[in-house]
């Protein structure tokens, strides 16, 4: 009897890593979803802006999802390289696609720095203001 169980349990971890190698889809996806505030921008911002985002990045540097904003006029949003407390260069530029809305354009890809960067916790989104052109909301990616 404990056999049998052995050899299912053999089996459904087979099929699951097949799944995994088959597709390549292994996703490491930032907390769902991310919440950024002002407190985390460097410098801290006072706000009430906020904004909630979806973003995955696959194991094949691929990224996707979204960053839906409240309370904010926003000029632009990115994914930027940079670890908790300190600005980085823009490695992401999202794509306005309605108003309070901010999408991955299709079929970006990280650079294999910027992955690392990621998978260390270096990488942030933030969205701009016209009176914070720096940054008024922001939130790290955390794999």
């Amino acid at each position: 009897m404990s056999t049998d169980r052995s050899s299912t349990r053999m089996t459904l971890l087979g099929a699951v890593v097949a799944a995994f190698w088959v597709t390549g889809s292994l996703a490491y996806s930032a907390e769902s979803p991310t919440m950024l505030t002002g407190d985390r921008e460097v410098p801290p911002v006072v706000t009430t802006a906020t904004a909630t985002s979806d973003i995955v990045v696959k194991s094949d540097m691929s990224v996707s999802g979204a960053v839906a904003t409240t309370g904010i006029e926003a000029t632009a949003a990115h994914i930027h390289v940079g670890a908790p407390g300190v600005s980085g260069p823009v490695a992401v530029t999202l794509t306005k696609t309605q108003p309070g809305h901010w999408s991955v354009p299709e079929g970006t890809k990280l650079t294999a720095a910027q992955f690392e960067s990621y998978k260390a916790g270096n990488l942030y989104i933030n969205v701009h203001s016209a009176e914070h052109a720096a940054g008024e909301i922001r939130a790290q990616l955390k794999p």
